[in-house]
């Protein structure tokens, strides 16, 4: 009975539109007085949620994106995008998906990608006489990357979720290739729209071109090179990467491209506080809603009915595929990933399917969910930007959305995507 209250409580708040963390602050707290615990217990675990030394990360990273944002960063990325990609047809989608790759490889978060990328790129599409329910489904799909590809936020609160047991750099290496094959399954995607609907190609501006814009982008694509290598190299932890990151940003958008004045500072300080502190009450009431899970063992009753589904380990992760699909359209990712992932995680280690394999499995089917109605934030900002309904782009989004879902299947059957990379660094 303590699990439906819990569950009741949470999906009934939900669709009444409270928002996400009071949803799962509220039903921890009700199912606490419920079955007697004392309330103080459900903001014990909510301090607990939070306070891991690795969570330091996701600050910083949001706060390094907003600098690299305000600080002309992310537009010499997509001129550098535009030089290798933009002679192709419906070549803007095509530099889209390029830089989405390069900014989400130093911003580390969808949300970001689909505002900064989006910000420039969708009204310049409109303007060149592309449609905008295109130009939005480009740039929030391709948004995704920037979860797979280090430095990823998503990576490191999965990481923490599981114990801590997960090596963080680990898992940013894991997530390189599948991040690059979305990429090129989504560039495929947008070449095959942009053919149905008659967008023309672009012009390639020649060696010359390519390689100027390369040495103007260049300090910004170092940063790519600084964090995967750092981590991966452990001459830093993923957290003091974080740090870097800032340091770096800011000192390239200050004395390198020169557009960082006081007032965008104080800008980006300003957002990034906003945005971690949405960030960790999400992630503080899903640490207290996944612990009376933990409490009420929820674990022990899925690995008991997912066995009895099937003993074999690919109809298992396709279960599992399908209720992350599901849930990730009515959930955000952070919540997802604390709340599921202690529940998931024993469950497929019991099928013999590694935890690396698993967490970008995870990962990918959350960001795919971060792009489907009610709860699509991606999705949100995209339509924001755009100036489009919701309504509009979900009518044309499916080419996109098939292969996300494309890609997801490949990295779930076949583990050497994910496990290859990581192999060949230790």
């Amino acid at each position: 009975m303590a699990l439906v209250v819990l569950f009741a409580t949470f999906t009934a708040l939900l669709l009444i539109g409270v928002p996400i963390a009071f949803c799962l602050g509220l039903a921890s707290l009700a199912t606490a007085l419920y079955i007697g615990l004392p309330p103080i217990i459900v903001f014990q675990q909510m301090n607990s949620g939070m306070n891991a030394f690795a969570m330091m990360a996701i600050p910083f990273f949001i706060f390094a994106g907003d600098l690299m944002m305000r600080g002309g960063i992310a537009e010499r990325l997509v001129a550098f995008a535009a030089t290798l990609v933009g002679h192709l047809r419906g070549g803007l989608g095509q530099v889209n998906v390029v830089a989405s790759t390069l900014f989400g490889g130093i911003s580390g978060s969808a949300v970001a990608d689909a505002s900064a990328i989006g910000g420039l790129m969708i009204p310049q599409m409109a303007k060149r006489g592309y449609d905008r329910d295109y130009a939005v489904n480009v740039t929030v799909n391709a948004a995704i990357i920037a979860l797979l590809i280090p430095p990823s936020h998503n990576m490191i609160i999965y990481s923490i979720s599981a114990g801590g047991n997960v090596s963080i750099a680990d898992l940013f290496t894991a997530g390189v290739v599948p991040g690059l094959l979305l990429a090129a399954a989504l560039m495929v995607t947008a070449y095959w729209v942009a053919r149905r609907r008659g967008y023309p190609p672009g012009k390639f501006p020649g060696l010359a071109g390519v390689l100027s814009a390369l040495f103007v982008a260049l300090p910004g694509i170092l940063l790519i090179f600084i964090i995967f290598g750092g981590v991966r190299s452990g001459i830093f932890t993923a957290t003091e990467s974080s740090c870097i990151a800032v340091i770096y940003a800011g000192l390239v958008a200050l004395l390198v491209y020169r557009q960082l004045d006081w007032k965008s500072f104080v800008e980006a300080v300003f957002g990034a506080v906003r945005t971690t502190a949405m960030v960790l009450l999400v992630i503080g009431a899903a640490g207290a809603f996944g612990w009376l899970m933990a409490y009420l063992q929820v674990q022990s009753l899925t690995v008991a009915t997912l066995k009895a589904i099937s003993d074999e380990p690919m109809v298992i992760l396709f279960v599992i595929n399908i209720v992350l699909l599901v849930l990730g359209t009515f959930m955000d990712m952070a919540p997802m990933i604390i709340i599921l992932t202690p529940v998931l995680l024993p469950v497929v280690q019991a099928f013999g399917i590694d935890p690396v394999h698993f967490g970008v499995i995870m990962i990918l089917n959350a960001g795919i969910g971060l792009n489907t109605p009610p709860v699509g934030s991606v999705l949100f900002v995209g339509c924001a930007v755009g100036g489009i309904t919701i309504r509009e782009a979900m009518k044309t989004i499916w080419p996109f959305f098939g292969a996300s879902v494309f890609v997801l299947l490949l990295v779930t059957y076949i583990p050497a995507l994910s496990l290859w990379l990581p192999s060949v660094f230790r």
